[in-house]
């Protein structure tokens, strides 16, 4: 009695285990083609936790973007379920913000109503859109361009309002594929840097996609390394870098380190792909 009793304490005050804010299960896509059929995602299974900033690294075709569009609803997987907080994905939703290598801004908007335009679909008053908007565009660097349209605007900047409208409508989510691949490196390095600043603020969950090694590693709590097609999970590498992270992390040992095991994981899988 007295034993069961100590046990039941114990297991009363076991700390939970959390829910996955993201769980890929068994998840893999097969296109089908005029000559057959084309496995482009064998079934992969892993989980990313709340708040958690992963990439995506592989070579080129590996399924990369194909695993997101499939967390996005974007793309129907043949097998296997995407959760969020425990929940199927069945399609696209709001708790999933997208963020894509084109710009995808309306033309016809200024930056502000660019940021604001989800939460005016929502119904959000004006003047609650009007003050989220502001601290985006503070929080992106963008104050005093709020009423320019998108074609006064560079590329890099460009992007900056794609991810204040993103993170403006509170997904559970941000997912982000290739979205500083078309920017010049020094752009490039410097939307990293505006990308850190704003998930270091809003501690959202991030699944970002990209090819490039040095980028995965600057940004992500964790590196998921992907076969060649069809693609699966290789490796995970988690990166232990202390944040916040400036961009002078680049020049360390330890990022160095990084740097070579990963590109020897890619380079051993675009051997593969090539052979």
């Amino acid at each position: 009695m007295v034993i069961q009793a100590v046990k039941n304490i114990i297991e009363n005050n076991a700390p939970q285990a959390k829910t996955p804010k993201l769980e890929i299960k068994e998840v893999g896509k097969i296109f089908k083609t005029k000559s057959g059929e084309t496995t482009a995602l064998e079934k992969t299974s892993f989980s990313v936790s709340d708040g958690e900033f992963v990439t995506i690294l592989g070579p080129s075709g590996c399924g990369k973007s194909t695993v997101l569009r499939i967390v996005a609803g974007l793309e129907e997987a043949t097998s296997g379920q995407v959760l969020i907080d425990g929940q199927e994905v069945n399609g696209p939703g709001p708790d999933r913000g997208m963020v894509f290598q084109s710009y995808t801004l309306y033309p016809w908007l200024t930056v502000k109503d660019n940021i604001s335009f989800g939460l005016k679909l929502k119904g959000v008053t004006q003047k609650e859109r009007d003050d989220v908007a502001r601290h985006y565009l503070q929080l992106i660097g963008l104050e005093g361009f709020e009423k320019h349209y998108p074609i006064q605007l560079s590329g890099g900047m460009k992007q900056r309002v794609a991810i204040a409208r993103a993170l403006a409508n509170d997904p559970k989510i941000l997912l982000m594929d290739e979205p500083f691949g078309a920017l010049d490196a020094q752009t490039r390095n410097i939307m990293q840097e505006v990308l850190l600043k704003a998930w270091e603020e809003s501690k959202k969950t991030i699944l970002f996609i990209t090819h490039d090694v040095e980028e995965s590693i600057f940004l992500a709590d964790s590196v998921y390394v992907m076969t060649a097609r069809p693609g699966r999970l290789k490796k995970k590498v988690p990166i232990a870098l202390e944040r916040p992270r400036e961009f002078s992390v680049k020049g360390s040992v330890e990022f160095a380190q990084y740097k070579e095991e990963l590109l020897s994981l890619i380079r051993e899988e675009s051997l593969k792909a090539i052979n």
